[in-house]
């Protein structure tokens, strides 16, 4: 599937100039363009990321925490529909308490309350998540390296990775019940830090070391990398304790 700038626009309900403006800021890239036309394209993986960006729009989170949001080398699409979900629930919670507060009115009960005005519980589940990303990277020089590499990525280049830190999981859970002290799970303890370095930022011993910490402290990380065998986030993060020392 592949649509025009104008075609994506009419879909969206997002204008024209608003996706030139996007792709200038690296937001959205179309997936490709006709460089004697100029004429952009999109494809199936750019109409999820306008609706994941438009999710974040409807949260009022700014363009500038959108972008960091979403290119963290962390990313997790699964992980984003989930937390936005959360974060709707509260605004739905929110808004039917207004309904609520209009209608009493309506009936005739003056009701003088302004706490159904109150936005500090959404206001605060948001900046909690924005904090998490920008913790995580917002001010690493491993942040800013991902952003430089990752920007002209597109979507055979994203599939490319995926399929290789797939293949990395696969290997490493063909040894679950080892120990992680062993020469094959070292070995590819070192293939996962070439890969991290080859595709998003230099990872030296202590960046590798955080991560392998991180994989078992963030349920997220651990549901992930458990899809192909219970366990393999735990013996990953073994491994590189391991590995680092």
């Amino acid at each position: 599937m592949k649509k025009s700038i104008s075609e994506m626009a009419k879909m969206s309900g997002v204008s024209v100039r608003t996706l030139h403006y996007y792709d200038e800021i690296n937001l959205l890239k179309p997936s490709e363009v006709i460089s004697e036309t100029g004429y952009r394209y999109y494809d199936e993986d750019s109409l999820v990321k306008l609706q994941q960006i438009l999710f974040y729009r409807e949260l009022d989170f700014s363009l500038k925490e959108i972008m960091k949001m979403m290119k963290a080398s962390d990313y997790n699409k699964e992980e984003a529909f989930i937390r936005q979900r959360e974060l709707l629930k509260l605004k739905r919670k929110r808004l039917d308490q207004l309904i609520g507060l209009l209608d009493a009115n309506l009936e005739g009960v003056n009701t003088m309350s302004f706490q159904e005005f109150d936005t500090t519980e959404i206001e605060e589940a948001k900046e909690k998540y924005a904090k998490e990303v920008k913790d995580r990277w917002g001010t690493t020089d491993a942040y800013t390296q991902s952003q430089k590499k990752t920007a002209g990525y597109g979507k055979d280049d994203w599939k490319k990775v995926t399929e290789q830190m797939d293949e990395l999981l696969k290997e490493f859970a063909q040894h679950l019940g080892e120990s992680p002290q062993c020469e094959e799970v070292q070995v590819l303890v070192g293939q996962w830090q070439q890969h991290i370095t080859d595709t998003y930022y230099d990872c030296t011993k202590e960046v590798l070391a955080g991560l392998g910490q991180m994989y078992v402290a963030d349920e997220r990380f651990t549901k992930n990398m458990d899809k192909f065998g219970a366990g393999t986030a735990k013996l990953i993060s073994d491994a590189i304790a391991v590995y680092c020392n």
